[in-house]
């Protein structure tokens, strides 16, 4: 992150002195990591030299400044998504300038971001999920029990590969059917589990623990690696192996692809977007949205079944 005592493009100490506190913002209350700040001071640094070459400083900057940056963008041959990532760091910034009274408005309200083309969630069908289960739960040994646990609850709960690796040793408990999941910006949530993969996970871990050492006795899914748990890499070489071994295209198996095939399977069975929203952890119920895309059959089927009109 910049110093404050040093000048940055577009404003000099002044404007690092608002980006710093912008930064220091989404670390206190979003929890940010490490990488994410990385990528926004990189986009902060981006805007800052377009506009101190148009003599604007940073925090200082109206409408029409925005809309040229994101001009330059598209015409860089930016895609769509980088830019839209771009524009919205943007737009965040401004906004807490705005809430801290630095400046009187935001000239971003009225910024309209790239249009992003639809991107639909990769799901295996149920009859895979199944298979997938199964291979996993014939994997000889430890790599058996570790794939079995890993498999059924992602697909049982939606978990991110992030928040499934991090869970700690006493995150699930016989007695209960929910676990306290630790999300993006910090953000807790109640996921429910079957008690088949939580058996299935205690089960792994039991087995697991012994070998780990005294690092690896915090977590759910301990192991010899520097930070203690099993890693995302890890899981991922993991869920290769159980393609591999129910038969399917390792490229379609990845946790992203087992929560994409969680979300759409529930509403594939009649859930709702606002408690998949809850479940999966979604701040914005935007982000939920794209899985309609998955229910425009079953969509279309009910209207054609229930509405007056369609008789």
């Amino acid at each position: 992150m910049a110093r404050p005592d040093r000048a940055v493009p577009g404003g000099g100490a002044a404007a690092s002195r608002h980006v710093e506190a912008f930064l220091e913002m989404l670390v206190a209350e979003r929890g940010a990591a490490r990488n994410t700040l990385a990528a926004y001071q990189a986009d902060l640094d981006d805007f800052a030299g377009f506009t101190a070459a148009r003599g604007i400083a940073i925090h200082a900057a109206d409408a029409d400044a925005l809309r040229g940056w994101v001009r330059q963008l598209a015409g860089a041959g930016y895609a769509a998504r980088t830019q839209a990532r771009r524009v919205s760091a943007i737009r965040q910034f401004h906004r807490f300038l705005a809430r801290e009274g630095v400046r009187p408005d935001d000239p971003t309200e009225l910024l309209e971001s790239p249009r992003l083309p639809a991107s639909l969630p990769k799901a295996l069908s149920e009859a895979e999920m199944e298979s997938l289960i199964a291979a996993a739960a014939a994997l000889p040994g430890r790599k058996g029990l570790v794939a079995a646990a890993a498999v059924e609850l992602l697909y049982c709960s939606g978990l991110r590969a992030s928040e499934l690796v991090s869970l700690p040793a006493g995150a699930l408990r016989a007695e209960e059917g929910l676990v306290a999941v630790r999300g993006k910006g910090g953000k807790e949530r109640l996921v429910p589990v079957s008690a088949r993969a939580r058996d299935l996970a205690l089960a792994a871990r039991t087995e697991a623990a012994e070998r780990a050492g005294a690092k690896g006795a915090r977590w759910l899914f301990p192991s010899r690696a520097a930070s203690g748990h099993l890693t995302r890499q890890s899981l991922g070489l993991l869920l290769k192996d159980v393609a591999l071994a129910a038969g399917t295209d390792p490229e379609r198996v990845s946790p992203h692809v087992l929560r994409h095939s969680f979300a759409s399977h529930l509403l594939g069975r009649g859930a709702d977007l606002r408690s998949l929203q809850v479940l999966l952890g979604h701040a914005d119920i935007a982000t939920t949205q794209i899985y309609t895309k998955v229910l425009e059959g079953r969509l279309k089927a009910l209207v054609e079944a229930h509405h007056p009109l369609a008789r």
